[in-house]
C-alpha cells in the first residue's frame, strides 16, 4: 500500500487539487458547469480487475463516457455522498444515461474483494463499475491521475479510514479527459456537462 504521513498527504492533497484547479480555470469554457480540463490530464488508461473478477483496461469502454472515481467501500461519508449525487445526475441524464460508466477505483483492494466491491457498486445503479488492483497498480494510476490516498493508522479493533482525494475525472468516448468534478458539484451540473459530452460523441 502506498504509505503517506497525514501531514504529508494533506500537502499532496492541496498541490494536485490546486495544480488541477489551477490548469482548469486557464481551460475554462463558460459553457461547461464542471472544470474543463482538456489536454492538460492524461487520457484513460488503466489495466484493472473488475468486481466480477475480470482483468479489464481502458479499451474495455471505448465508445462510453466514463467518470473515473478514487474511493473506497468502508468509506463513511465522501464517498457514498459523491456517487450518490453521480446517481442522481445519471438519473437526469435520461436514457442516454445507458452511454455512461462510473468507474469506482477502490484505494481499500485489502478490504474491497470483487464481492465486496459488486454489492456496493450495484447499490447506485447498472453504470456503476467497481475497480480493484494490486498496490503498484493502483500507485501507478494514483500518479497519472495525480491523487493522493493514505490509510490512517487502525483502532484497537484493527479498523482504519483512508484519507484520499476527490476528484472525479471525466472523459468523453474516445478515451480523452475533458472535465474535472468534485464532491461540491450538484447533480444538475453534472447532468447538464454529461449531456454535452454525449451529443458531441
Amino acid at each position: 500500500m502506498l504509505s503517506i504521513t497525514k501531514s504529508r498527504y494533506h500537502w499532496l492533497t492541496l498541490v494536485s487539487v490546486a495544480l488541477l484547479t489551477g490548469l482548469a480555470a486557464c481551460q475554462q469554457q463558460k459553457t461547461w458547469a464542471l472544470r474543463d480540463i482538456s489536454g492538460i490530464v492524461a487520457p484513460l488508461e488503466f489495466h484493472l480487475t473488475n468486481q466480477d473478477g475480470q482483468t479489464v483496461d481502458a479499451s474495455s469502454y471505448r465508445g462510453k463516457t466514463v467518470l473515473l472515481y478514487f474511493g473506497y467501500t468502508h468509506c463513511p461519508d465522501v464517498c457514498p455522498t459523491t456517487l450518490g449525487t453521480l446517481a442522481l445526475a445519471l438519473n437526469r441524464v435520461g436514457p442516454d444515461a445507458d452511454k455512461v460508466r462510473v468507474l469506482f477505483v477502490s484505494v481499500d483492494p485489502a478490504r474491497d474483494t470483487v464481492a465486496v466491491l459488486k454489492q456496493y457498486v450495484n447499490a447506485f445503479g447498472p453504470q456503476f463499475v467497481g475497480l480493484r488492483g494490486s498496490d503498484s497498480e493502483l500507485q501507478e494510476l494514483s500518479r497519472r491521475y495525480r491523487i493522493a490516498y493514505a490509510l490512517e493508522k487502525p483502532d484497537r479493533h484493527g479498523d482504519y479510514t483512508v484519507a484520499h482525494s476527490n476528484a472525479v475525472f471525466i472523459f468523453d468516448d474516445k478515451g480523452n479527459a475533458r472535465l474535472l468534478g468534485g464532491s461540491d458539484d450538484k447533480a444538475d451540473a453534472i447532468a447538464q456537462d454529461l449531456k454535452r459530452l454525449i451529443s458531441a460523441g
